[in-house]
């Protein structure tokens, strides 16, 4: 049989909703601002440590809420089972849709037990790391590999979807069936960054690649952020996924 020749989502989601806006920022009242700015070219956003840090991090969840905006926790639960389940239990019934939690078969199971109304994404393999990292962090295989073997394990414990770079979303989906969600990371204007040897991601793709790969939704923060007009950016990224889900 051949291979299709695309993996796109056929689950039932409004395509503006499949931009997800990292909104990572220091303050709340900043990150207020973004997304006045941004208006109806968002829909969906990402809450990680700098915000969480910042402080008001669930004053801005609720104010987000409160403009029918969905909100993403992401902040990697890592710790013992029974910390990371309770914390899960902290997060159910606000409203919240994804939260992400990182770690091995029991933090994972302790974070399914609790998630009542949340949708648990396990992180594989962050889209900062390439193969030498792993070697460095003592994982002896590439990418690829580890991505699918972490997700099959995070989706066999009960797992809602993973977070997966683009450039593994084509495996997942030819492995695994379609039933699970994945959130891709590490999006840039092309699927490589040899002309931006400053930026941390390393394995990215482009907004098309990472839904013809498999993609649910993706995370999009600096090329938005830094553009000169963040809404136009936004928009262009809107159209994209239009045109590909038309």
């Amino acid at each position: 049989m051949s291979e299709p020749l695309t993996y796109l989502s056929q689950k039932n989601i409004d395509p503006k909703e499949r931009l997800i806006f990292a909104l990572d920022v220091e303050t709340s009242d900043l990150a207020k601002q973004i997304v006045t700015q941004l208006d109806d070219a968002v829909v969906f956003y990402k809450l990680g440590l700098e915000m969480f840090l910042g402080g008001q991090y669930f004053e801005t969840i609720d104010w987000l809420l409160a403009r029918n905006k969905k909100v993403f926790v992401d902040l990697k639960f890592f710790d013992v089972p029974q910390t990371v389940g309770s914390a899960v239990r902290q997060l159910t019934n606000r409203g919240i849709s994804f939260v992400t939690v990182h770690g091995n078969d029991e933090i994972l199971k302790a974070a399914v037990r609790e998630k009542q109304d949340l949708k648990i994404l396990a992180v594989t393999v962050l889209t900062s790391l390439d193969r030498g990292d792993l070697n460095d962090l003592g994982f002896d295989c590439d990418p690829d590999a580890l991505v699918l073997s972490r997700a099959k394990r995070a989706l066999a414990i009960g797992c809602d979807g993973v977070i997966s770079s683009g450039r593994e979303a084509k495996a997942l989906r030819a492995n695994l069936d379609a039933n699970f969600l994945v959130v891709t990371p590490g999006i840039r204007p092309v699927d490589n960054t040899e002309e931006a040897p400053s930026d941390d991601q390393k394995r990215t793709v482009d907004v098309r690649t990472a839904f013809t790969n498999g993609a649910d939704y993706i995370v999009v923060g600096r090329p938005i952020k830094l553009a000169p007009d963040p809404y136009a950016a936004a928009m262009a990224i809107q159209q994209t996924i239009a045109e590909v889900f038309a």
